[in-house]
């Protein structure tokens, strides 16, 4: 069996705890307007014109993003990682883009860890189909779920698809007791709204397992990606939040009770 990624990062401190190792696959169903990998969007390998300059010469190179590898070829390179693992409580996150959208694949490489004592973590935006969630869920030790917009036109509007399924899973892997940590995209004038964040603390209020929610900051380091893959930047003008802006929303979902954190 095979499946598409474009990159691999090690002694990653960050999408679980300990040190991991990020495996980004290929592919998302999402467009959302503020995407920091532009280059996962597409489910198959894409090449770009590298240009480097050097003493007023240009020196071209075509380089592609993506490729495939199968599950013992990428457990191969997750295992190497492993003593790292143990001696810091960590794992394997799978990342992408969606790796939810390969689902077989990712169904087997997590099961592969599972055997092999390497705990797995799945950062996902929670759009799939209800049989995928449980199949995954069988197997993976924990979830990272992103959670962005409640109302459904702005949800549709922003990221290219509904939100009702997303939150129909997310409530699934709360009912079930699944290891869950939500992450909160916080998007200046999109998803840092009053209203979206009203919503968002009601909509997670209601959820009886999941206490713990990430606030991740926007950023801006990917403009250069977006003229790289010569994708549309909507969000080329957009300024970050200030810490002092985001502590304050830190305290927002504190006061509901949640555990939050700033990065992850």
């Amino acid at each position: 069996m095979e499946g598409t990624i474009f990159d691999i990062k090690h002694f990653a401190i960050h999408d679980g705890s300990g040190i991991r190792q990020t495996v980004f696959f290929k592919g998302c169903p999402l467009n959302c307007w503020w995407c920091h990998n532009p280059e996962s969007q597409e489910a198959d390998p894409e090449k770009y014109m590298r240009v480097n300059k050097l003493e007023g010469k240009e020196f071209k190179k075509e380089i592609t993003v993506g490729y495939k590898t199968t599950v013992d070829k990428l457990f191969e390179t997750i295992s190497g990682d492993k003593i790292f693992f143990e001696e810091s409580d960590g794992g394997v996150t799978f990342s992408g883009g969606e790796p939810l959208m390969q689902a077989n694949f990712l169904y087997e490489i997590i099961k592969k860890c599972k055997q092999n004592g390497i705990r797995t973590c799945i950062d996902t935006t929670g759009f799939a189909s209800i049989k995928t969630i449980e199949k995954i869920a069988e197997v993976a030790d924990l979830f990272l779920f992103d959670i962005k917009l409640i109302d459904n036109i702005l949800h549709q509007k922003y990221t290219g698809i509904p939100v009702d399924e997303i939150l129909r899973n997310l409530r699934w892997l709360d009912e079930n007791k699944k290891n869950v940590i939500l992450r909160f995209p916080v998007i200046p004038e999109i998803t840092n709204t009053k209203k979206n964040i009203s919503e968002i603390k009601s909509f997670i209020k209601s959820l009886k397992n999941i206490n713990r929610i990430d606030l991740l900051p926007y950023h801006n380091i990917s403009n250069g990606k977006y003229e790289r893959f010569k994708k549309e930047n909507k969000m080329k003008d957009t300024s970050p939040l200030s810490d002092h802006e985001m502590e304050s929303l830190k305290s927002e979902f504190e006061e509901i009770g949640f555990i939050v954190g700033i990065g992850g």
